[in-house]
């Protein structure tokens, strides 16, 4: 068998809700491991620095603040891509993995604005201002509120399953408006100081801890969002059997 033919097999066995359900089982306990793990030595990390000789104890918040920013977009990037599956290659989980992450994504949006406002408050002097980069994720946060909704709304799946793809693909143009908002305009918030073609601009002391929050915050989102997964899976598969053993019911009424 050619290599390209393996790699269609693996990747339709992982079309397959059954194999998912068996390598959620396994890779699960693993994930949220791993996740405990380095949230365990990022709160130390975080708590033993020392206060930056600017902000204080405040900087703290970054650790928390920086990794939920990075998640919120990263977390739609993932539901882009699934509905790119979802309307090109038709992958029957697909669906199933932008709506498991519309909630995860919408929970790491609010808690990096959130976070934002309250190191803004002593920083700034202010709880919120409506500059490009606050304005574009506050917005994220409704789109993923919006999806949510319209995933609830909609009984038919896969009319619902194409809707949302097609207006999560759309609101992706938000991403880029993020993350290059410092750049394109004035804005309060810093530029970016960890992702840079220069090397990072933050101190070693500050860089280490974020790093390591920052790996714990995307563990928990894999882990999260595979859980989240097997959930809608069995949620679907109870109301495929509810729906038929309607349908059956209406058959023996009918029936002389």
């Amino acid at each position: 068998m050619s290599e390209n033919s393996l790699a269609i097999r693996k990747f339709s066995d992982l079309a397959n809700p059954t194999r998912f359900l068996a390598l959620a089982a396994r890779a699960l306990p693993w994930l949220a491991a791993l996740t405990a793990l380095f949230f365990a030595a990022g709160l130390w990390l975080s708590f033993t620095t020392e206060g930056d000789y600017q902000q204080g104890e405040t900087v703290r918040i970054m650790y928390v603040h920086v990794p939920s920013a990075w998640l919120s977009m990263m977390c739609y990037t993932v539901m882009a891509i699934s509905a790119l599956g979802t309307l090109v290659w038709r992958h029957p989980l697909a669906d199933v993995s932008a709506k498991a992450a519309a909630p995860i994504g919408a929970c790491f949006t609010f808690l990096a604005l959130v976070t934002g406002s309250l190191w803004g408050k002593p920083m700034w002097g202010t709880w919120w201002v409506w500059d490009a980069r606050l304005t574009s994720v506050f917005v994220l946060f409704l789109m993923y509120l919006g999806l949510i909704a319209l995933n609830r709304a909609m009984d038919d799946p896969s009319r619902s399953a194409r809707v949302s793809a097609v207006l999560v693909l759309v609101g992706f143009v938000n991403i880029p408006i993020i993350k290059f908002s410092v750049d394109w305009w004035n804005t309060l918030h810093q530029p970016a100081s960890v992702i840079r073609l220069d090397g990072p601009t933050i101190d070693p002391e500050f860089l280490r801890p974020l790093i390591v929050m920052a790996i714990a915050f995307t563990l928990l989102f894999f882990t999260l969002h595979i859980g989240a997964m097997r959930n809608e899976i069995w949620r679907r598969r109870v109301a495929s059997l509810r729906r038929q053993a309607a349908r059956n019911a209406g058959r023996e009424q009918l029936a002389p």
